[in-house]
């Protein structure tokens, strides 16, 4: 196990063995800012799910009011006027078959994220092998599959985020920096999280969501209390 720095260990001793409200655990990280770069504010959700049933997939998007702070570079897979629509929308870089042609045969992965038209899915989806194991394979669910290529681009150049429970049941994203101002952290964390609890899964019979914990990228993580999302 790799040793924890001084600073680590003296921010764990200042964390209790109780549930935090979303309000106390801000504050805490808060204190404990002490990296020289704006650290990620992340959390992380543990599911009483099974994935490797469908229907206890859990996965959506959430618009988040103040963004991630982090620049999404998008690239626009589309045809005729909705390259332009995705060019007006912020698209990083727009195309048709060219950047499914330029993805194939250079393994060109200079983006982070995709969005394309139902009728080029035709064109997109032999890439799957390519682009699916880089989490980078559009889908309608994550409403990347769209005709409405404009608002999508727009949203997520905004702060959309998707979420997905990985194969252990766990749910992890990052909802903004630590330089973001309290109220905005809080408000990014508990519209994540309430979105988290929509998406339970109608077959689902008990406990759903297990713990939830926020963390920066160098602080210890800190417990919260879901009853006042429920």
């Amino acid at each position: 196990m790799a040793k924890r720095s001084k600073t680590y260990r003296s921010a764990k001793e200042k964390i209790e063995n109780k549930d935090y409200t979303l309000e106390e655990a801000v504050a805490i990280l808060k204190e404990f800012k002490s990296a020289r770069f704006d650290e990620s504010i992340d959390i992380s959700i543990r599911l009483n799910v099974d994935p490797k049933y469908p229907e206890q997939m859990v996965r959506g998007t959430v618009a988040l009011p103040h963004g991630t702070g982090k620049q999404i570079r998008v690239l626009a897979i589309a045809s005729g006027e909705k390259q332009k629509e995705a060019e007006n929308a912020g698209a990083d870089f727009v195309g048709g078959e060219d950047m499914v042609e330029r993805i194939e045969k250079e393994g060109w992965f200079d983006y982070d994220l995709i969005v394309t038209t139902p009728d080029m899915m035709k064109h997109v989806g032999k890439l799957g092998k390519i682009l699916g194991p880089r989490g980078l394979m559009p889908s309608p669910k994550a409403g990347t599959v769209t005709f409405n290529i404009q608002q999508c681009v727009d949203e997520i150049k905004k702060g959309r985020v998707e979420f997905r429970v990985d194969k252990t049941g766990i749910i992890n994203s990052s909802l903004g920096k630590m330089s973001f101002d309290t109220p905005k952290i809080i408000e990014n964390v508990s519209d994540f999280i309430t979105s988290v609890l929509k998406a339970k899964p109608v077959s689902l019979k008990g406990k759903y969501v297990c713990s939830v914990f926020i963390s920066s990228t160098m602080s210890p993580s800190i417990k919260l209390t879901i009853q006042e999302f429920e």
